[in-house]
Order: C-alpha cells, then structure tokens, then sequence
C-alpha cells in the first residue's frame, strides 16, 4: 500500500463531505462547500491518495503574525476502512512541519472521548490545556483543547571554533 500526501484539490471537496458523514456520525459533519471555502482562503490542507483515491485529509490554518504566529489544526480524516495504517499520523506530521517552518505554536480541539486520538496527538507531542464543554453539536461531547508548542531554533555553539 502506497499512500501519497498531495495538496488537496477543489475536486476533492466531495469526496471530503463523503467521509466526514462517515467519520462523525452525531456531530455536525462539515459539507463540501466549508472544504471548498478552506480551500479559497488558502489554509493549508492535505489529501491522502492510495491509486488515486482520496482516502484521508487535514487542514491547517496559520493565524497571527510572526513572531506571534499560532497554527490551528481544522480537521483530520481518514476512511475507516484505512485506519490503523499510521496516515493520520502522516498527515499530522505534515501539518507540523508546515507550522514548525512558520515557527507556529499549534492548537487542536479533540473530542474527550476519542482515545486513539488524544493517544496520537500526545505522541507527537500536544498537552491537554482543558476542556471545552459541549463543543461538539449538536452531540453536545466535550473537547480537549490541546497544544504543542513549535521546536525552538537550534542555537549555534557559541564555543565551536573559540579558542
């Protein structure tokens, strides 16, 4: 199986609609038109493509200005039929490269519930900040609001080389 992580494309935004009804059943599933509008205002988001097909997204949005830049994860998604597979960590990694080349803290909301996920994200590093209740409608389940903070440049050695 060989997944590709491409630029998601303004054709892609059916296909997105299509696995959000599969993926958040009880919440509000974002429709291909707030992909599209992602898209027009140039946030950063990522398709995952096995022979072609979409089978996974995510999105960024860096707001702010340097050196205050913060990046917000939007959504992450990847068909059922291909979890389990390391591709949302993939993508993930992808979108924290993107922030961590902007020098950008990074946010997410994450359902409390979702255990593989808080177990993803603390991997790579976010910390639980709280919760906000009732983030999810019309369900009405809580979310962490998580945070990694981006790497700090390496600083030279200031002793390489003094003698």
């Amino acid at each position: 199986m060989s997944v590709e992580i491409v630029p998601l494309r303004r054709s892609d935004v059916r296909r997105c609609a299509e696995l959000e009804e599969l993926l958040f059943v009880g919440d509000d599933p974002w429709r291909a038109e707030a992909f599209a509008v992602e898209l027009d205002l140039g946030h950063y988001y990522l398709g995952a493509r096995i022979g072609g097909q979409l089978v996974g997204y995510a999105g960024l949005a860096l707001v702010g200005r340097p050196p205050h830049l913060e990046a917000e994860v939007h959504t992450i998604g990847v068909d059922p039929a291909h979890h389990h597979k390391g591709i949302g960590r993939r993508l993930l990694r992808e979108l924290l490269a993107h922030a961590d080349a902007n020098g950008a803290t990074t946010y997410l909301e994450v359902r409390t519930d979702n255990e593989a996920a808080i177990a993803l994200y603390r991997s790579e590093g976010f910390e639980i900040l709280g919760i906000r209740h009732r983030y999810y409608q019309p369900s009405g389940a809580d979310a962490y609001t998580m945070r990694r903070h981006a790497p700090r440049p390496a600083i030279a050695d200031a002793s390489r080389g003094a003698r």
